[in-house]
């Protein structure tokens, strides 16, 4: 039997909580987040490229801003143009 949290997530031999991934495919991460997930960005590319490229420090903030953005659009505020990219 594996050693488990709590809530059931799987922990390292240290004990620690496994982390996502960085070589998950973007791909992937559509089919559970939908087919807008990291526009932009290719389907072969892995998780911590986009994260890296989108300057985002996680896969939660970016699944966070991602949906404040969609949300600054169906409301028609003026925030609703997209990421800025640095000069």
């Amino acid at each position: 039997m594996s050693p488990s949290g709590l809530d059931s997530r799987h922990r390292d031999a240290n004990g620690e909580i496994s982390r996502k991934h960085g070589n998950t495919l973007i791909k992937s991460l559509r089919i559970a987040y939908g087919k807008d997930f990291a526009a932009g960005c290719d389907d072969s590319q892995t998780l911590a490229e986009v994260l890296h490229k989108l300057d985002e420090p996680s896969l939660s903030k970016l699944i966070e801003d991602e949906r404040r953005e969609a949300q600054s659009k169906q409301e028609g505020s003026p925030q609703s143009e997209g990421r800025q990219q640095p000069d």
